[in-house]
């Protein structure tokens, strides 16, 4: 459009160059949104879903002060709401351009216009995530039994506490297992390493180890995740927790 005048202009065709693969890729927006899912999920034939899940963490430590816009691995991240969305805005002259994905609420918003100013995409893809997310509650996933399980594995299933806070540990389909607050908390999917240890993949432990202690007769003791110690009861006397535990700390009064 004519900045004066209601007059039709053609935007000319630009070829920027060395700089094409920053913008000067063309797409449609069904294709956008299939790209969009590959975001939330991913796919085993190109990036496993933790792979993709380690490319939102930020590229650096966030700003003392909560922050709001970061960048992950070739991915722009905002946090709006309480909520992190992930994905990449886009721009030609003549055209603007935005993906965002929010991954725990399985959605993804596609924005494309033919116009070089006056549209904020990013900011529509964003609104478009928080009303569907606000009006469309996401439908859990049907339950299915794992097909099958290491019998080791059941034996680190269960709470387990870091002190007094409680913690569950799940086993995943695929082999990996969840480690999870019963309330507020961090939290992390861990994958085998191997040699009998597992690596968090997300969150405060992301890349820690977790080594399973277990007694002379081959029964788990504890778990050492990162110097952060987890027994089945809280504060476990039996156990190195650290610092200690007052053998009269559950007296009663």
């Amino acid at each position: 459009m004519h900045p004066w005048a209601d007059v039709l202009l053609a935007e000319p065709a630009v070829d920027t160059g060395l700089m094409a693969p920053a913008g000067q890729l063309w797409s449609t927006t069904t294709d956008l949104a299939r790209f969009a899912a590959f975001l939330i999920d991913g796919d085993d034939r190109v990036l496993h879903p933790d792979t993709v899940a380690q490319m939102r963490n930020p590229t650096s430590p966030p700003e003392a002060t909560d922050w709001h816009i970061g960048y992950g691995l070739g991915m722009q991240l905002l946090r709006r709401d309480g909520r992190l969305l992930a994905g990449h805005t886009g721009s030609m002259p003549g055209f603007v351009a935005t993906v965002w994905v929010s991954p725990d609420d399985a959605l993804g918003a596609v924005v494309m216009a033919n116009v070089t100013a006056g549209l904020s995409a990013g900011t529509l893809a964003a609104d478009l995530l928080e009303t569907v997310a606000e009006r469309e509650p996401r439908i859990p996933a049907p339950w299915r039994p794992l097909p099958s399980i290491d019998p080791q594995l059941l034996d680190l299933a269960g709470p387990w506490y870091r002190g007094p806070a409680p913690y569950v540990l799940r086993p995943q389909a695929d082999g990996f297992m969840e480690l999870a607050p019963m309330s507020g908390g961090h939290g992390t999917r861990l994958r085998p390493t191997g040699d009998g240890d597992w690596e968090g993949l997300n969150g405060y432990f992301a890349g820690e180890r977790l080594r399973v202690h277990r007694d002379a007769d081959g029964t788990v003791s504890h778990l050492d995740l990162g110097t952060f110690v987890f027994t089945r009861q809280p504060y476990d006397p039996t156990t190195p927790v650290p610092g200690g535990v007052d053998p009269t700390g559950w007296q009663a009064g």
